[in-house]
Order: C-alpha cells, then structure tokens, then sequence
C-alpha cells in the first residue's frame, strides 16, 4: 500500500506558552478524530509530528491514524526551525519508501510548518538540508505577528498566516490542515495524482491569509 506521510512541524519555544500551545494540542486531537472518519485518509495517510524549541525532535514517528496517539507539549526554550528542517528532511529519507522498479513507494509527502516566532538557530543550512530532499509539498504557517514570512518563503512559496495566535485561529488553521490531507488523500486514492500547489487544497478559511 502506498502511504501518504505527513509531518507536522511544530513550534514549541516559549512564545508559544499558555493558549497557543494548548490550541495546537486541541487542534492535533481534534484533526486526528476528523480524519479517522475519512474512508480515503484512514487506508492512506500516516501522519508524524516534529516539534522544536531550543532542539527539535520527532515525538511521533509516522504512524497510521489508527493508532495515532498524541503526547503531551510544553512550550519552553527559543526556536530551533532549521534543526526541525535538517530532521525533517532525515525523517524523509529513512521513513518514505521510495519507489524502485519492483514496486511503487509511498506518495509524495505534505509537510505543515507552523511558528509563531524567527529561528534562533542556523536556519540557511537546516534549508539546504531540507532543499536537497525535494521531496516534500510544504505549507508554512506564520501564527501571529512574530513570525517572519519572508523567512517562511524562503522554505516554501506556499505560506499563510495568522494575524493572531490565539486558539481561534490556530483552531481554524488545524481544520483547514485536516481538510487538506482529507483532499490529498481522495486526490492519490481517485486520481493518483498528487497535490502540487495551494489552489488545489481547499479555499482557507478568512483568518487565515495567503500570503504572496
């Protein structure tokens, strides 16, 4: 079976302490049950979550939706964004199969990045890192004001952001993340085409801004 791999790349630094954190944490919950009621994204997609404050680390491996179980985040330290693009990236590589002449591998992978601040660490060479596995459909999302979307779109041209991080809007933007797996994963089962830019996903919901 060819699985779509997702991975959630999550800021967890200390600005993000209080309601933001616990938004996301609802947020994951709140998706995990939505996309286990979708025929097309249970049998497909695997979904991993990365977080990364003053290190990054994969606290779920991919795994299917079935047996997805969230762990607890706390919001702590500085922002190590190009540590969780270098991991990122390693994770790509060694959990996607890849396709090789006896069989097919996995689908392209949707990796979601959300921050609310500016890396803190060597973010150019944790985007080299994460350029050279090209492999991956990336949307990044600016929670707030503190975020730089012009680093963002130096990682992916598919950025959007929040004006606020408030667990309103970090609700809206997890619905729209469910919507579009739920999306990608009719789109390979059906089509076997894969999603390509942001105007195939599903139209984001007015608090979320795309930005060009």
């Amino acid at each position: 079976m060819r699985r779509l791999p997702v991975y959630l790349l999550l800021d967890t630094s200390g600005s993000m302490s209080g309601e933001p954190i616990e938004a996301v944490k609802n947020g994951v919950q709140i998706m995990i049950s939505s996309l286990r009621q979708n025929p097309q994204a249970i049998e497909t997609a695997f979904l991993s979550v990365i977080t990364f404050d003053s290190t990054a680390q994969q606290i779920i491996p991919l795994t299917d939706l079935a047996s997805f179980q969230m762990v607890d985040i706390k919001a702590t330290g500085v922002t190590a964004l190009g540590e969780a693009l270098k991991l990122v990236a390693n994770k790509i590589e060694n959990e996607v199969q890849k396709t090789t002449t006896e069989q097919k591998g996995d689908w392209k992978p949707l990796v979601f990045i959300m921050t609310d601040g500016i890396p803190t660490d060597d973010w150019q060479s944790g985007l080299n890192e994460f350029k050279k596995s090209k492999v991956a459909f990336t949307v990044a999302c600016a929670a707030g004001s503190g975020a730089d979307t012009d680093i963002l779109k130096q990682i992916t041209e598919n950025v959007v952001s929040l004006d606020t991080a408030d667990s309103a809007s970090i609700g809206k933007f997890f619905q729209w993340v469910t919507a579009s797996i739920g999306v990608s994963s009719t789109k390979v089962e059906d089509s076997g085409k894969e999603v390509t830019g942001l105007s195939e996903l599903p139209p984001p919901p007015s608090e979320l801004n795309i930005v060009v």
